[in-house]
């Protein structure tokens, strides 16, 4: 089976790409993926047949066209798009369904999963603590401790402020790309060490199960 994945960032891609063989281990092998970054998540265009500008390259603009080519292309072959964007302070059941409905709204559909990290992704990588431990030995105990697994509560200033030198403050003063940077490193060091079996967060356990339920059921 081949996968196609849509992330909004490059972290996730980094996160993805190191936890794709472990997820489907131990028939990796047998199957293909390929992910596909974006800069950011942007809007479901409130026209669904209006296309967002390409240039922007941000997920949700694009998305409406994107689903609509894999449609076609996808016809006939075990293919299956995975759509992977943070929930960030959207409502989940509401920001669910239109995503359910912009993919009922293409003919033919390709068979597509839905995953929302929830709040971000790098609550991903705080669903294993040890890992972050094993990457970041000096990370501040006593952060990581108070985080709520999968809660809004701005879910990567928490990591950084328990891992990175300056903390969230400092890096939101470096600005755009140094914190797109730190997020890929993160993303790569912490992945490394992560145990897919024992992540602690649902929304990573639901993508992790999907995948491998898809391939059970095809």
């Amino acid at each position: 089976m081949h996968f196609e994945i849509l992330i909004e960032d490059q972290s996730g891609k980094e996160l993805i790409s190191a936890l794709m063989s472990k997820i489907l281990h131990p028939n990796a092998s047998q199957h293909s993926w390929k992910i596909h970054p974006y800069k950011g998540i942007g809007n479901i265009p409130k026209g669904m047949n209006k296309p967002g500008d390409p240039k922007k390259r941000l997920l949700l603009d694009q998305l409406p066209r994107l689903l609509k080519g894999y449609g076609k292309s996808f016809r006939g072959f075990s293919n299956v798009v995975v759509v992977v964007v943070d929930l960030d302070d959207r409502n989940c059941i509401e920001f669910k369904q239109e995503l359910v409905d912009l993919l009922e709204s293409c003919n033919p559909a390709p068979n597509t999963i839905f995953r929302l990290a929830i709040e971000e992704i790098e609550a991903w990588l705080l669903g294993d603590i040890h890992a972050v431990n094993a990457a970041y030995p000096k990370a501040k105990r006593n952060i990581l401790g108070k985080y709520t697994q999968d809660s809004i509560c701005g879910t990567w200033e928490i990591l950084a402020d328990a891992i990175h030198s300056s903390g969230s403050t400092g890096l939101k003063r470096s600005g755009y790309p140094e914190i797109g940077r730190v997020k890929c490193e993160w993303a790569r060091k912490i992945a490394e060490h992560m145990n897919v079996e024992e992540n602690h967060s649902k929304s990573f356990q639901l993508f992790r199960d999907s995948l491998r339920r898809t391939i059970e059921e095809a």
